[in-house]
């Protein structure tokens, strides 16, 4: 397992072989024959949803439409997590090139970055790339083009149909689903959209292969992943490392000794006590060994000093600033939650009342309309299980 703790350079690293050689490879191909490379691959989102990159790209090539497009989810709002801008800023080109793949795939002219608010000092920078790699595309006969969109920093807006409302005009509310993006999206048209590590890794498959690639990690978890690590540690950064990795050895690199929790995935995700170090693996579900948890990037280590209910109370108030309102499991929720613990804390609600807010959070898991508000159940329930003296004392 240590040997997954080596830093690579996949995602970040300069290669030999420039972004646009690789796209110039791809497009001699068969669209068909790429997305089966993708599917093969075993590539997964990284933005945390999992899903198979290769499936998506393929109901969008079969979808009908007289326009198509491709969208960069740039929207990196989830807390801890930075490795979206670091990608941006250093390799541009591996995102612009994964787009264009996309783009001759499945049949798409128009592409758009959509950047999160708070990252408009990189519009410039952003420009200049998409000039040359327009200049590119001309070469290769490609028929598409790029522009950038900024949003305006709301985090429902990371969920892709909250973004398309946005990109069409309309409040960042997630729409119902289906039907899905790649059958009606920006528009009503067929579009993808694809975190930017997503594109990266989809340019990396057609750069080094799909052997090559799935010698990268583990079973239903292949490749490398970009880590934000962040919190009570004293190698705070980005980190370009394996699938397969055990929280244990990522403790035993990263923390200062005294973790007692990580938060695996930002605050949508899950927070791992001491005790389960071993046994949690960094993946998708259905990995080799232990408990596999998926992870957007973020990496949040606590130690001794923290309490873990102010860590709680903290995502629940950003949970309800962030909540869009739209629907009432998550606009409600999440102040009933806030209040909830605030009461056991004081001491007016006993500790039992804990169990009637775990199943307030599971109401939430199977009812709410998006992503925002079925994973506030993830860091409520394992903070809580884990931690529950905290809450009370």
């Amino acid at each position: 397992m240590q040997e997954r703790l080596k830093r690579l350079d996949v995602i970040l690293g300069i290669h030999p072989e420039s972004p646009y050689q690789v796209m110039e490879k791809a497009l001699k191909r068969a669209p068909k024959d790429i997305i089966s490379d993708l599917i093969d691959s075993g590539l997964k989102g990284r933005g945390g949803a999992g899903f198979l990159t290769g499936l998506k790209w393929k109901f969008a090539a079969a979808a009908e439409g007289d326009e198509k497009f491709v969208v960069c989810n740039a929207d990196e709002g989830e807390p801890g997590t930075f490795k979206d801008r670091e990608i941006l800023t250093i390799v541009p080109k591996k995102v612009l090139a994964g787009m264009g793949i996309c783009a001759y795939v499945t049949g798409a002219k128009k592409g758009y970055i959509y950047l999160r608010g708070e990252y408009k000092y990189l519009v410039p920078h952003l420009e200049r790339e998409i000039a040359e790699f327009h200049k590119n595309c001309f070469k290769l006969e490609l028929d598409f083009n790029v522009e950038v969109f900024l949003g305006s920093g709301a985090y429902v807006c990371g969920e892709e149909t909250a973004l398309l409302n946005s990109m069409e005009g309309f409040r960042g509310e997630p729409r119902n689903k289906p039907p899905f993006p790649t059958n009606n999206g920006y528009l009503g048209k067929p579009t993808v959209v694809n975190n930017v590590e997503t594109l990266v890794s989809a340019q990396v498959v057609s750069r080094i292969g799909v052997e090559e690639f799935k010698k990268l990690g583990i079973q239903d978890s292949h490749g490398s992943k970009l880590f934000s690590v962040s919190g009570d540690t004293p190698r705070p950064g980005i980190y370009d490392l394996e699938f397969g990795l055990s929280l244990d050895e990522f403790v035993r690199e990263f923390g200062d000794g005294d973790t007692k929790a990580v938060q695996v995935g930002g605050a949508s995700g899950f927070c791992v006590p001491r005790k389960k170090f071993q046994s949690t693996t960094i993946g998708f579900p259905g990995g080799l060994t232990g408990d596999s948890l998926p992870t957007g990037g973020s990496m949040m280590i606590f130690n001794s000093s923290r309490s873990m209910y102010n860590v709680l109370r903290n995502y629940l108030d950003f949970f309800e600033e962030e909540s869009c309102g739209q629907c009432t499991p998550c606009r409600i929720g999440c102040q009933q939650l806030k209040v909830g613990i605030e009461a056991v804390k004081r001491g007016d609600k006993d500790p039992e009342y804990l169990q009637q807010l775990l199943k307030l959070t599971d109401t939430m898991k199977i009812t709410a309309k998006c992503g925002l508000g079925q994973s506030v159940a993830n860091s409520f329930s394992s903070i809580v299980d884990n931690f529950r003296e905290e809450m009370i004392y």
